[in-house]
């Protein structure tokens, strides 16, 4: 199964952090959370405790399939001024490895130029069309534009989970976490 990272910054959304890790897990992909900081313990956006399986340090040379990127602020702005965010973000692109990021992460892509000719979204206000209009911006609730994908933030964050486990996995092993979960049908 593929392994996704997601790195966990204080001042995280939790919601989507823990929506993501136990979606994907569900799914049987395999999902290392990790800290930027030496303390493993992360305290989040709305002062949720979680505790990430390892560090950043310990893993910035493993390889994985997706790293995604979770909101909120300032976790956000911290993951935007880590460098091994960066050289992970770098090093994944550039292996044509999937990048993924919600809520206000989007902008840590934006800032590094790999939304660039893309189509994505993010929080409302994040990313302002006339500020980065090498960013074609919409409002759904998640895109896909090749190896990126964003989300709008905390209400998309069970969608975004499951579109992740679509392009990793399948429609099938989608369909199924989706019917285990009891999600309302159209």
């Amino acid at each position: 199964m593929p392994t996704v990272l997601i790195p966990l910054a204080e001042g995280c959304e939790e919601l989507e952090a823990v929506t993501l890790i136990d979606v994907l897990r569900r799914a049987e992909i395999t999902v290392i959370t990790a800290s930027l900081t030496e303390n493993t313990l992360i305290s989040a956006s709305r002062g949720v405790h979680l505790m990430a399986d390892t560090t950043l340090e310990n893993i910035i040379y493993d390889d994985f399939d997706m790293i995604i990127l979770p909101g909120g602020m300032p976790g956000t702005a911290y993951l935007d001024e880590d460098i091994h965010i960066h050289a992970l973000l770098k090093r994944l692109h550039q292996s044509d490895k999937a990048i993924a990021a919600l809520c206000a992460a989007p902008l840590v892509l934006a800032n590094m130029g790999l939304l660039n000719g893309k189509k994505a979204c993010c929080y409302p206000g994040v990313l302002l069309a006339d500020e980065w209009p090498d960013i074609q911006l919409c409002d759904d609730a998640v895109v896909i534009d090749g190896n990126i994908l964003t989300s709008r933030g905390p209400g998309t964050a069970m969608d975004f989970a499951l579109a992740i486990i679509e392009f990793l996995t399948n429609k099938k092993t989608r369909n199924s976490v989706e019917v285990d979960l009891v999600r309302p049908t159209k």
